[in-house]
């Protein structure tokens, strides 16, 4: 039985072989967490542009600096950055991109307008073809919902309203502006703005088909699947009298090729006795993975029909969907808990084991996500043979930003390339503006003003990096680490780490005068570019540093103490030991069949 099993798989590959050997390799281009806002565009119900730039005298609606450093996504910059990747993307000729979600932030209708506009540029211009899936900043919720900000920028240098129902506005001291075009889009409105993207089929297609299609490949009919793509079509039952859509698809853009656009938005209500109707009575999608096994099982059924119809057919199949199917911080999420506590460091997003389970029992073997704004790979072996890669897409919007590239030069032969979008035209356009945000707050005399320094950045790389120091300055220190430990580290710098970490026997053995350089506060900045970043961080980060990282951790290790203190010490330089030895994250090839991945230059 496992002979002729063999033979058959072995003639599938050979004949899926042929396929690629006739042709070059196929390249996709994957964008994810784009979080796009369109800083020139307008407003259908109200006059209001923004605020005029005296550098370009341009009209600009963009949010204030300090928000932005406050958020785990920039706001403004990513702008130019979406244009930069996309340049750079045409000038490899590489046809096909997609978008695992959070390609806007909150999904209004004036940003989705302004994606449109140019992701129609970009095919027009260069014949790429755009295919995207939903993430939960768009939608924020199934169906459309008030919303709106209030940071941003006026022209006086402080924040400004600008909402969708004058009712959701707190502070009336501000300027406000009241648009319906700042209301958060749901389901209906995404599609009907961006169906073209992939969330309808195209003559271009050789297939196409949704959840509830119900037909095989040998059947496929353009005319169905057209009436199949329509919003009515589309819905399910998410918990008893509540239905919501779900857009996911599947296409065949080019002969062989499967795109797997998976919806993993799962919306769940609030209250059973309320409205199913009700934007406000849904919970947010953030979590992912966990909850779609439990509330959206129809998509792991239909996974398992399309892997099997992709097998039978000869396609590759690649998944890709906002949220992440394997554990993103290298084996740390643990020991992250276990100094932090299980409610920090966005641990509730972590997948749980079933769902890294489930899915390649349904037939994925790769799989690309976003959501977590960082680079990664991760890659988790199965008793039964079977192997699921999980590839982390990092964000345009945060530190350090990219995107990434597969490279599928046959069914057995898979290549992925991280692209880092570091100079970046415009970058500092916005920076005038922000000068007269700065003075504003200073002659208010605000407390813990962001950093003006920011300002002096030359390129986009060095601008993301200042984001994220003043991210875990503003936000992720406060808000994540104990109080006390933060306390005690201080003032520590690397050579008082290096001597409470050895006892007094080896403690001859280093030259601690090297560890003099830095201190804790920087290893905490350092901690976090790795999670980010991960080996792409380590240009950012002195060779020597690293090493030296490497032996506190072993010192602690070794250290057999119950001071609390210590160990906590011990935990922190374990987790920054695991987010600086993760698995190839840059540039490497995967072997489906021994399940392993290997590092490329």
């Amino acid at each position: 039985m496992k002979k002729h099993f063999s033979i058959h798989l072995l003639v599938t590959l050979l004949l899926s072989l042929n396929v690629f050997a006739q042709r070059k390799a196929i390249q996709i281009a994957f964008l994810a967490d784009v979080h796009f806002q369109d800083l020139y565009g307008d407003f259908s119900d109200n006059p209001f542009r923004g605020v005029e730039n005296p550098k370009t005298k341009k009209k600009t609606l963009l949010r204030t600096m300090d928000s932005q450093l406050r958020s785990t996504r920039i706001f403004n910059e990513n702008y130019f950055a979406f244009l930069a990747a996309l340049d750079d993307i045409a000038k490899r000729g590489i046809k096909i991109v997609a978008l695992p979600g959070d390609y806007t932030d909150d999904g209004q209708a004036y940003n989705l307008r302004g994606l449109k506009r140019i992701l129609d540029e970009y095919q027009k211009k260069y014949g790429m073809r755009f295919f995207i899936t939903t993430g939960n900043h768009d939608p924020v919720s199934p169906f459309l919902k008030d919303g709106g900000k209030s940071d941003f920028l006026g022209e006086n240098g402080s924040p400004i309203n600008i909402f969708s129902n004058k009712d959701l506005v707190k502070d009336n001291d501000k300027d406000t502006f009241i648009t319906r075009d700042i209301a958060m889009s749901g389901y209906l409105e995404i599609i009907n703005e961006l169906k073209e993207f992939g969330f309808s089929p195209s003559e271009k297609d050789l297939f196409w088909e949704t959840p509830f299609s119900h037909r095989s490949y040998k059947n496929y009919s353009f005319k169905k699947a057209l009436k199949s793509s329509e919003y009515s079509n589309r819905m399910y039952e998410v918990s008893p009298g509540f239905s919501v859509p779900d857009l996911s698809y599947v296409v065949e853009p080019v002969n062989g090729i499967w795109l797997l656009a998976i919806d993993g938005n799962t919306y769940l209500p609030k209250n059973s006795n309320e409205n199913p109707t009700d934007p406000d009575n849904f919970h947010g999608a953030s979590v992912g993975y966990n909850n779609v096994l439990s509330n959206k099982k129809h998509l792991i059924d239909w996974v398992k029909k399309i892997s099997k119809q992709a097998e039978k057919n000869r396609k590759v199949l690649i998944a890709f969907t906002h949220y992440p199917m394997l554990d993103y911080n290298d084996g740390a999420s643990e020991d992250i808990k276990n100094l932090l506590g299980e409610n920090k460091w966005q641990l509730d997003r972590v997948p749980n084991d079933q769902v890294a389970q489930v899915f390649p029992d349904a037939g994925l073997k790769l799989h690309f996500a976003g959501h977590m704004h960082i680079n990664d790979t991760g890659i988790k072996k199965f008793e039964n043979g079977k192997t699921l890669v999980n590839i982390q897409v990092p964000s345009l919007a945060a530190y350090l930003p990219g995107y990434k590239i597969l490279t599928v030069n046959s069914p057995a032969d898979f290549e992925v390339e991280t692209v880092s979008i570091t100079d970046v035209p415009h970058f500092d356009e916005l920076f005038p503006l922000y000068q007269k945000e700065f003075d504003a707050l200073k002659s208010q005399n605000t407390k813990d003003i962001w950093n003006i320094d920011i300002l002096k950045t030359k390129n986009y790389h060095d601008f993301t990096l200042f984001h994220l120091k003043e991210l875990v300055r503003l936000r992720f220190v406060p808000s994540d680490w104990p109080k006390d430990f933060i306390e005690k580290t201080s003032k520590l710098s690397g050579e008082d780490l290096l001597n409470l970490s050895i006892d007094n026997a080896n403690s001859n053995k280093i030259n601690a005068a090297k560890f003099k350089t830095w201190n804790l506060e920087d290893a905490l900045l350092n901690l976090y570019q790795l999670q980010s970043a991960d080996e792409l961080a380590k240009k950012d980060i002195p060779e020597s540093r690293l090493l030296q990282f490497k032996i506190l951790h072993e010192n602690f290790e070794k250290l057999n103490t119950e001071d609390e203190f210590l160990n906590q010490l011990k935990t922190f330089f374990k987790i920054l030991n695991k987010l600086s030895s993760g698995d190839p994250a840059k540039h490497f090839k995967i072997n489906f069949e021994k399940g392993e991945i290997l590092k490329l230059k």
